[in-house]
């Protein structure tokens, strides 16, 4: 049965203000009412003004801006514009999406601007040397484990590196990983779970793009006090792409110059002294790994592991192997 056009008048009237106006450019009576026309809708202006009055009514900040002539407009959105760069922006250099998945999602975001405000968008989406993941396959691993842990299972799975040759190796021989899920961690592009192992009584952390055929158990998930408490903000500060180790309480002395980067690492409360003219000491809790010393080497002289005097010698025997790896 054909629907009476009239009586879609306000919805087009709404749509026309979400899609074409916002705080910079507006819609004049004329252009609103020759839209309805095109649209098979006759109106008035007296009709139109009951209209946006009712628009106000149910809610949205619909402005008139007293121009040459007169327009009406959306003002307040769910998102300002700025905020909706920040979301083009994070999702076109996050390399965990696909360049579908990306392009999918940034097309999403744009539904949520005026015409004008999606062609100032459209400017914002090229990202140069974006390296992005190959399938989306990764998307599914973590609805799985979501829902393990939602259900409070265990899961099983497989776990991969690359060899030289870029091809995949299953570790731990092919066999199955079974494991208790504690949370999931979205860091430095990538998806981590981290796992508490029974076998071991510890924690390990997992890189979702590199589990595969993961299959929730039947077996229900370890329960105790330290999974309980169980805190990821800790681990994400103390943690280097989440490589796992042995926490150390390290004092680091740092120059002026590098402590931008030390303040990017740990935030800015982390605990520091004055330690002479353009140095400081900094104490931090660091998870012993290649990818600490990976990230310290970066830095030259200008960052030195001061204490624990056996992070100091494990960090120079790094440096010595790299070296001694170059020959003569």
């Amino acid at each position: 049965m054909a629907v009476n056009r009239q009586k879609l008048k306000l919805l087009y009237l709404m749509r026309m203000l979400e899609e074409e106006t916002d705080a910079e450019q507006g819609l004049t009576m004329s252009q609103i009412l020759e839209r309805l026309e095109a649209q098979g809708i006759t109106a008035e202006r007296k009709g139109i003004y009951r209209d946006i009055e009712a628009l106000r009514e149910f809610g949205l900040d619909v402005r008139t801006y007293q121009r040459a002539p007169v327009e009406y407009a959306l003002e307040r959105r769910d998102f300002a514009f700025h905020e909706l760069l920040l979301l083009v922006d994070a999702v076109q250099s996050s390399r965990f999406l696909t360049q579908r998945k990306s392009d999918a999602l940034v097309e999403a975001v744009k539904r949520l601007a005026s015409a004008r405000q999606r062609a100032l968008l459209d400017k914002r989406l090229h990202v140069e040397g974006r390296i992005k993941m190959q399938n989306e396959s990764v998307f599914h691993s973590v609805d799985r484990i979501q829902e393990a842990i939602a259900q409070k299972r265990q899961i099983s799975f497989v776990y991969f590196k690359y060899d030289a040759a870029k091809e995949k190796v299953l570790q731990h021989g092919g066999e199955r990983y079974v494991e208790t899920p504690v949370q999931l961690v979205y860091a430095e592009g990538y998806y981590y779970l981290v796992v508490f192992n029974e076998k071991h009584d510890d924690f390990a952390t997992y890189r979702v793009d590199r589990m595969d055929r993961i299959k929730i158990t039947d077996a229900p998930a370890v329960k105790n006090g330290r999974i309980a408490t169980f805190d990821a903000q800790e681990l994400e500060g103390r943690a280097f792409g989440m490589y796992s180790g042995e926490p150390v309480a390290a004092t680091l002395l740092v120059s002026g110059e590098a402590m931008g980067a030390i303040i990017d690492r740990f935030g800015k409360d982390v605990e520091s002294l004055p330690a002479g003219e353009g140095w400081a000491r900094v104490y931090a809790t660091v998870m012993k790994s290649p990818v600490l010393f990976g990230w310290l080497a970066q830095f030259g002289d200008r960052v030195r592991i001061e204490k624990p005097a056996s992070l100091a010698a494990e960090y120079r025997d790094y440096l010595a192997g790299i070296v001694a790896s170059y020959g003569e």
